[in-house]
């Protein structure tokens, strides 16, 4: 079974994108990030059309989450994080998938740092740990996965260089320690287990070249939990999506599990 994640970065504007990636890689799941649409907006039919049942998140011109399923149903169970009714960001939806219990997550970017921005992010992921803290002991397979806006070490693996990112929300030492304490619960970094080290990036700005020099960062991951875990073969990214014509500036990026 093929789980991937991908943030389109616009939905409607990336669409023959989406369907095109859609139709050549053919998970059984995949979740997606930054919508930009409402609900309203969302193209089912075309997410029909090219096979896949469909549940969202949506918010006008920002956020939105989705998930996605090729031959069975989607049963939702969770629209947002618990912890703060006041939130009105799209950014986490969770579902039972083919016997698997799957999130789509969307976490905070946080720029620009110190501010408000970065205060939200650090809250809302305080809300994705605890709420992780439930999910991470069942007996069922669950794949907590999407854009974390967090780059998780200085290493080759995980950024091209660190240089010019210091001042980032990305790399902030409590970003961080975050995404290490929401680890420490018993999740497996997908990527980073099967290709410890490596320049394995999600993400690409559009600035600078940055693509052509494979200037990247890792910044979309797949956390699995023991039962998981135990059930995957393989990981990696869809690098050459990236490269192809009005791209969205992430490549989708999957597990295998038998």
């Amino acid at each position: 079974m093929k789980i991937a994640t991908f943030n389109v970065n616009g939905i409607n504007s990336r669409l023959p994108r989406l369907v095109e990636w859609l139709e050549e890689a053919r998970p059984d799941i995949a979740c997606l990030q930054e919508l930009k649409t409402s609900d309203e907006t969302f193209p089912a039919a075309a997410i029909e059309a090219a096979g896949y049942s469909a549940i969202w998140h949506g918010q006008k011109g920002f956020n939105g989450v989705a998930i996605l399923a090729r031959g069975g149903p989607i049963d939702e169970r969770r629209r947002g994080l618990p912890g703060d009714p006041d939130d009105t960001h799209s950014r986490y939806l969770e579902a039972t998938v083919h016997g698997l219990v799957v999130a789509s997550i969307y976490l905070p970017n946080g720029n620009p740092q110190p501010g408000p921005k970065f205060d939200y992010k650090l809250a809302w992921f305080e809300r994705l740990i605890e709420h992780a803290a439930s999910l991470v002991a069942s007996a069922q397979p669950v794949l907590l996965i999407g854009d974390y806006n967090v780059v998780a070490t200085d290493g080759k693996g995980d950024i091209y260089s660190p240089a010019s990112w210091k001042n980032d929300a990305l790399l902030q030492p409590a970003s961080r320690d975050a995404y290490r304490r929401l680890l420490a619960q018993g999740w497996t970094d997908a990527i980073h287990a099967l290709h410890p080290g490596q320049p394995i990036y999600t993400f690409w700005d559009f600035f600078r070249n940055r693509f052509a020099r494979d200037a990247g960062l890792r910044i979309d991951h797949l956390l699995l939990n023991a039962p998981a875990a135990a059930r995957l073969t393989q990981a990696g990214v869809d690098k050459a999506v990236r490269a192809r014509e009005k791209p969205s500036d992430h490549a989708p990026a999957w597990v295998v599990m038998s």
